[in-house]
């Protein structure tokens, strides 16, 4: 018989830093659909710690869900860099394609993560891109900040890989990889640029298949034609069904980290960060009034002027924000 949560969001969250898995998914479910509980939950995991986020993005087929999977594994073991720090807990969000019929998420990436899927410090968590072209769900960032309230220290995102739109990622994660296969190539030029803009680590995944050494060429050809700064994204090889080089990609993201933390970027990039969150919530908030204005009179109006000649978009546009 299934027990009956509470639905007060506030009772939530401390049944979710209690280690209770199904409220701390009840809780990125009230995010996902947004609504006055959505943004109470939002409001009550603001002020929490920040975990650490690490996120993977790259084309269907690079093997990012399979990586995910062994990754887990060595991120529980803690940060080796600069002294051993203990990881007690890893949260996943897996930003899978929009099911066409259900609207859900398809749960691919669960699908290949069974390994976890018992694991009780571990939590994985499917979210639906519901059309957004980014590829990163519009909850996502909030689903991380639930994950730090509920005592999550490290969560790695894992985005649906839809060409240069990838860059989204970069705007939820501390550490951004990408990951390639070899054979690539061919759609290097298109995605060159976004790919340098948001890269902190390249992953060459399934390197044990010819094409490679090519690959790495590629792109160190890329990052030297590149206008790089302190940091010169690594080039990882990776057999991510076997574990190969799963420790070295492991130890370059702590380097990373400690990079970040050294150097004072972190702050920047986070405070960076809030911007866009703010930006995104503004929007938000703009649709919801553009929605209403639009049923109003007024609107109506407008539209039989535009009709008549009477106005152009932009003075009627002009018109109703002035209103």
């Amino acid at each position: 018989m299934n027990r009956r949560l509470p639905t007060d969001p506030a009772a939530l969250l401390a049944l979710a830093q209690q280690h209770d898995r199904v409220a701390l998914a009840r809780l990125v479910s009230l995010v996902e659909r947004g609504g006055e509980a959505g943004l109470e939950v939002a409001r009550l995991s603001y002020r929490a710690p920040v975990p650490y986020t690490v996120g993977l993005t790259g084309a269907p087929g690079a093997g990012k869900s399979t990586l995910t999977d062994r990754l887990i594994t060595l991120v529980r073991s803690g940060w080796p860099e600069p002294s051993p720090e203990p990881i007690d807990q890893v949260g996943v969000l897996a930003v899978d394609p929009t099911s066409p019929f259900s609207g859900g998420a398809i749960l691919g990436d669960r699908v290949r993560m069974q390994q976890h899927a018992l694991d009780p410090t571990v939590f994985i968590r499917s979210m639906a891109t519901r059309g957004h072209l980014g590829g990163l769900a519009l909850a996502v960032p909030d689903a991380v900040r639930v994950l730090g309230a509920a005592g999550f220290p490290v969560v790695i995102v894992e985005t649906v890989g839809v060409g240069q739109m990838e860059v989204e990622v970069a705007s939820a994660a501390d550490t951004t990889m990408v990951v390639v296969t070899p054979g690539w190539g061919d759609s290097m030029q298109a995605n060159k640029a976004g790919l340098l803009e948001i890269a902190d680590l390249f992953v060459i995944n399934k390197a044990d298949r010819p094409g490679a050494r090519e690959a790495r060429r590629d792109l160190e050809q890329m990052l030297d034609l590149s206008s790089l700064g302190a940091w010169r994204p690594p080039i990882i090889d990776t057999v991510a069904s076997t574990g190969e080089g799963l420790e070295d990609l492991w130890s370059e993201i702590a380097r990373h980290r400690l990079h970040l933390r050294s150097s004072g970027i972190l702050e920047q990039r986070r405070a960076d960060r809030m911007a866009h969150e703010l930006r995104r919530v503004l929007m938000a908030r703009s649709a919801i009034v553009i929605d209403e204005l639009a049923s109003g009179e007024e609107f109506a109006s407008a539209v039989k002027a535009l009709a008549a000649g009477e106005l152009d978009p932009y003075q009627a546009a002009d018109r109703l924000m002035g209103r």
